[in-house]
């Protein structure tokens, strides 16, 4: 039971990454390098923005699920996220953001907090629970797995 939960609780933590905006990059690859290109970038950076974009969303969350390199597989995904919110979601450039009613500004923000969020929550799988030895543990050997599916008394 406890594996079982485990994998859903991860699942849950990927989902969004893999399938679905993986997916999404590979059916609207042109809508994708276009709101890529919304930062300032030509067509070329903004496809290979993409492409490395479409990597991280497909390789880390199966390094999450299956707990392969897991830590570090988090850890990517929490910079993606970090990264992702201050390009992609820059709600102070808005300049409604305390009009009343309808607020693109406001909207972006709860996306920049969202991301936020992703973040923290991929930093605790790195950091095994936010621990002082599960900080040490990533720092030393970043590669290594957190064995997730292991019984407790087998790690």
């Amino acid at each position: 039971m406890t594996v079982t939960i485990t994998l859903l609780v991860r699942l849950l933590l990927v989902i969004l990454f893999l399938p679905f905006s993986a997916l999404d990059k590979i059916l609207n690859f042109g809508g994708a390098v276009a709101q890529a290109q919304q930062i300032g970038v030509g067509r070329g950076t903004a496809m290979v923005l993409i492409a490395i974009g479409l990597a991280v969303e497909i390789v880390m969350p199966l390094g999450i699920l299956t707990g392969i390199a897991d830590r570090l597989a988090a850890f990517v995904l929490a910079g993606y996220c970090c990264a992702t919110a201050l390009l992609w979601k820059r709600f102070w450039q808005q300049g409604d953001f305390w009009h009343s009613g309808e607020s693109k500004a406001r909207e972006m923000f709860w996306d920049f907090l969202k991301n936020c969020a992703l973040a923290g929550g991929f930093l605790l799988l790195t950091s095994g629970g936010a621990t002082r030895a599960g900080v040490a543990q990533f720092l030393h050997h970043p590669f290594a797995s957190s064995h997730p599916y292991a019984a407790a008394d087998d790690r």
